[in-house]
């Protein structure tokens, strides 16, 4: 039985849930009995020595009896229930309690995996239902044992099981295809300095988003591809309880630390806290907000800045995916004598982190301070319609904090977007694949130290630009006609007079006041009408001032600001406002922006490409914001010239031709 046979066969099972449970529900069941039968199949052969040796040690201590039943297992774990899957099925009237008595028979580390999957509920309704007999006997004819299904095969099961249980799961959550993972794995290990085949090599490697670990299972397989000797110590963590679970459960299958499998949510509870790793390799969740997380994700940034995770910054609360890029770079190991590679991140995200967020912000601060550091070393842009959730745009990027001498301050982009080929049949959204040889091709691409049609390498300055602000002075002209003086009575502060905070008699009297102040403004502003235009701020306001003091009245300066405002135009022709003798005060709403690459001269810029068109301008220096983003399309764009009309009215013509010979044909029948 191949491993699409294994999947059909399972999914037959979750088959006889139809009506007692919806498909996104299967889960639920098939899921930890996938991972219980494994267990049970592994343990089959040596269940008789275990269940001998415990009737011979029941009241020994715990901690001796969990070494000696394990070596008597020969696994890490064992079963001390007189239960196994065959024995279940022979007392079916008690079949609930039976099986509830085998799941308890586990040792503790493989107990708590099963917990994880919160089963007994869903043992209680199969039973209602009178679904857990057929169910068990159903699991009782797969062999899932080591032996006959790998744990690289058992991975591929998971993940296709996986995948048809949340066929409508969000974009954001979706399962890394095992090629996509490969590539990561051979871009990741693509350093020259770093020799993997060197006999008894002993490696970390950490996922901060393992799902069901299985880039930890392609990273170890590679590993072992090239060094059986070497060893890759995976650590991961996982928010998610049953992929958790899942994870944990091939570690421990396969006597591996399974206490390096960690659950919680890594952005507010780093389980990994002191840790450091040689290689990262992750696929975050793409554009999934952290609202729920975001008092402890900001907290940890304004108290501990850099000596936290989040320091460069915080992108927007839409889409967490550089907050894990930043966990993952805190994780580095600094290059030392004992440690002169560092460190090595692969991480796959979609096109936002790329260039969302202006000079200034959050993630515009987080790529500053990657380019900056040099950590950067590489984006690979990957096909679409790869994952099986959602068909957009994703891209590897490689970072290190200790770069090859001939990549030191470059960055490598790789455009393949072409690399892969049509699937026979597709798998949700899954229409591509990539190929072995496609893998082997795109990692060449990346390696080449010149630049061709699908290779691109820049300087990190070369994602860099100034954004600076370009003001312009406020001219303003004045009169006292009736119009504009109608527009002060709409003016928010003027508007203010007639409102109080205080209560009762007080606030009633205040606005009282108001009215008449208002009133009596109008009044007089419209005694004094004139259409004639006057275009000196300060000549105006000083008749204005007049005018309010010969009245007897006094105004507030924030009211005496919005008469100016309501009885002044915009004018070109207008002396310049100034906000002191030596200050000009600039205007708002022509105010504008420029971003200049860093490699230019902002002066020569200005000079150049912005004075000639407005010879009043300058630039506010104060407002100069350095940013970061990488237009990677743009890179990559190839000009397609358009067809000559004289071409598309020769095809015309030919259609017509060709529409009046069908014509033809039907009018003649």
């Amino acid at each position: 039985m191949n491993f699409q046979d294994k999947v059909s066969f399972i999914w037959s099972i979750a088959e006889i849930l139809r009506g007692e449970y919806k498909p996104e529900n299967y889960g639920k069941v098939i899921l930890p009995l996938v991972v219980i039968r494994r267990f049970d199949c592994v343990l089959e052969k040596t269940k008789p020595e275990v269940l001998k040796l415990y009737e011979t040690m029941k009241h020994k201590p715990e901690e001796v009896q969990q070494v000696l039943l394990a070596n008597v297992s020969e696994e890490d774990f064992y079963n001390i229930s007189n239960y196994d899957f065959s024995k279940l099925l022979s007392d079916p009237d008690n079949i609930a309690d039976n099986f509830k008595d085998y799941l308890n028979g586990y040792s503790k580390n493989a107990n708590e995996i099963i917990q994880y999957f919160d089963f007994d509920p869903e043992i209680d309704k199969l039973d209602r239902n009178d679904l857990l007999y057929e169910i068990l006997k159903k699991f009782s004819k797969i062999d899932l044992h080591t032996n006959t299904v790998s744990n690289i095969e058992m991975g591929y099961i998971f993940e296709e099981l996986i995948r048809r249980f949340s066929e409508n799961a969000e974009a954001g959550d979706h399962y890394t295809p095992r090629e996509v993972i490969r590539l990561m794995v051979h871009l990741l290990f693509n350093d020259d300095r770093i020799d993997i085949a060197t006999e008894g090599i002993t490696k970390t490697l950490y996922d901060c988003a393992a799902g069901t670990g299985g880039m930890g299972s392609v990273a170890n397989e590679y590993m072992k591809s090239h060094n059986n000797l070497g060893e890759l110590i995976f650590h991961a963590q996982e928010v998610n309880e049953e992929s958790y679970a899942i994870a944990k459960s091939d570690l421990l299958l396969k006597k591996e630390n399974a206490d390096n499998i960690r659950l919680g949510n890594t952005l507010t509870n780093d389980k990994f806290k002191d840790d450091k790793f040689d290689f990262m390799i992750s696929n975050p969740p793409y554009g999934v907000d952290w609202k729920k997380v975001e008092k402890q994700v900001k907290d940890e940034h304004s108290d501990l800045g850099f000596q936290g995770r989040f320091g460069a910054g915080l992108p927007r609360t839409s889409d967490g995916q550089l907050l894990f890029l930043q966990h993952l770079v805190s994780k580095m190991k600094p290059v030392t004598k004992e440690n002169s590679y560092g460190s090595r991140i692969a991480i796959i995200m979609n096109g936002s982190p790329l260039f969302t967020g202006d000079a200034g912000s959050g993630e515009g601060e987080i790529r500053r301070y990657l380019f900056e550091n040099d950590l950067v070393e590489g984006l690979v842009a990957l096909p679409n319609d790869l994952f099986y959730n959602t068909g957009i745009s994703t891209y590897i990027w490689i970072l290190t904090n200790n770069k090859e001498s001939h990549r030191r301050g470059k960055v490598t982009l790789v455009n393949a977007v072409d690399f892969s080929k049509k699937m026979k049949k597709s798998m949700g959204n899954k229409r591509n694949e990539i190929s072995e040889e496609q893998i082997i091709e795109i990692v060449s691409l990346y390696n080449e130290t010149k630049e061709n049609k699908r290779v691109k390498i820049f300087d990190n300055e070369d994602f860099g630009f100034h954004k600076i602000t370009v003001e312009r002075p406020l001219r303003l002209n004045f009169n006292l006609s009736e119009e504009r003086i109608e527009r002060v009575k709409y003016e928010k502060a003027f508007q203010n007079l007639a409102t109080s905070k205080k209560k009762g008699e007080a606030g009633k009297k205040q606005i009282e006041e108001g009215i008449v102040l208002q009133q009596t403004i109008i009044s007089t502003l419209s005694a004094n009408s004139s259409d004639k235009l006057i275009k000196n701020r300060d000549a105006f306001t000083k008749q204005l001032k007049e005018l309010i003091k010969n009245e007897g009245i006094v105004v507030p300066n924030t009211v005496l600001k919005s008469i100016l405002n309501g009885l002044s135009e915009r004018d070109e022709t207008a002396d310049i406002c100034m906000k002191n003798k030596t200050t000009v005060e600039a205007d708002a709403e022509l105010r504008d922006y420029e971003s200049i690459p860093l490699k230019e001269d902002i002066q020569e810029y200005f000079k150049q490409e912005v004075l000639p068109h407005v010879p009043d301008a300058w630039i506010d220096e104060t407002k100069t914001k350095i940013g970061y983003e990488i237009p990677f399309t743009r890179h990559f764009y190839e000009y397609t010239p358009i067809r000559s009309s004289k071409e598309i009215l020769s095809e015309i013509q030919e259609l017509e031709v060709e529409i009046s010979e069908q014509l033809k044909k039907v009018f003649s029948k």
